[in-house]
């Protein structure tokens, strides 16, 4: 726990066998209350890895539901099962859970309700591998939100997130896509709703076993993104209202 509050790391895995055990070995479970893993449906033995390491919240899909699926799943049963602090880990192993105290304290001891650890403030992106055309898209879609939604953060695209209860309990995640802009739609609430939000610099990998999607996919996102913040800013001005705010 953190000042008295819950902390929940939770893991949306997909075919993460080979790189579930380093991850889950890095979490810091001196101040992690419970880990909840699910399954999205993978095709190797990621849950029974999971079992075996003595994760006690093991949930697999029958049918893949998307990353986005897979994410509200893991915030529905983070909160049943009482988390005030949830932060969510990729299991691939792309972002270290090292940074798991420090984005617990800011939430725990009241400073933002929403930290994300962005590869972007620092040089970790580029320096951990990330292809250039990603590298390149990120900045002009991050610069194309900022203004959208009139935030100033460095980057929306990270995998790494924490958020406090009020938060998860506040937004309406069943209104989001079951897919990759998810993400990006949960962080459009969340401004929407008035929430602050910290960044911390967090270093980066990219190797084979790292899940990471392919240029059509990130295309399809690229576009979900664009999407997503003009939504936001004609909800804002009044002009075509949406449910999911």
């Amino acid at each position: 726990m953190v000042n008295g509050k819950k902390v929940v790391v939770v893991m949306p895995a997909y075919n993460a066998e080979q790189t579930l055990e380093q991850t889950y070995r890095e979490i810091p479970m001196e101040i992690v209350d419970e880990v909840i893993l699910v399954d999205d449906h993978s095709r190797d033995e990621t849950t029974a890895l999971a079992h075996s390491l003595g994760i006690h919240h093991v949930i697999r899909h029958e049918q893949n539901k998307g990353y986005g699926g897979n994410q509200k799943t893991c915030y529905r049963k983070a909160l049943e099962i009482g988390a005030d602090i949830v932060i969510m880990v990729h299991p691939d192993y792309q972002y270290t859970p090292k940074l798991i105290p420090v984005m617990a304290w800011i939430i725990g001891n009241d400073l933002y309700p929403v930290v994300l650890a962005s590869r972007i403030l620092g040089k970790g992106a580029l320096k951990g591998g990330m292809p250039m055309y990603k590298y390149i898209a990120n900045r002009f879609l991050t610069l194309f939100q900022n203004i959208m939604v009139s935030q100033k953060l460095s980057e929306y695209h990270t995998g790494y997130r924490a958020f406090s209860r009020d938060v998860l309990e506040t937004i309406k995640l069943d209104q989001n896509s079951d897919d990759f802009v998810f993400d990006n739609q949960m962080l459009s609430q969340i401004i929407m709703a008035d929430f602050e939000i910290a960044e911390v610099t967090c270093p980066t990998k990219y190797f084979p076993e790292a899940s990471s999607i392919n240029f059509k996919r990130s295309s399809i996102y690229g576009l979900g993104v664009l999407g997503t913040s003009l939504q936001h800013r004609l909800h804002r001005w009044g002009l075509v209202r949406n449910p999911r705010y």
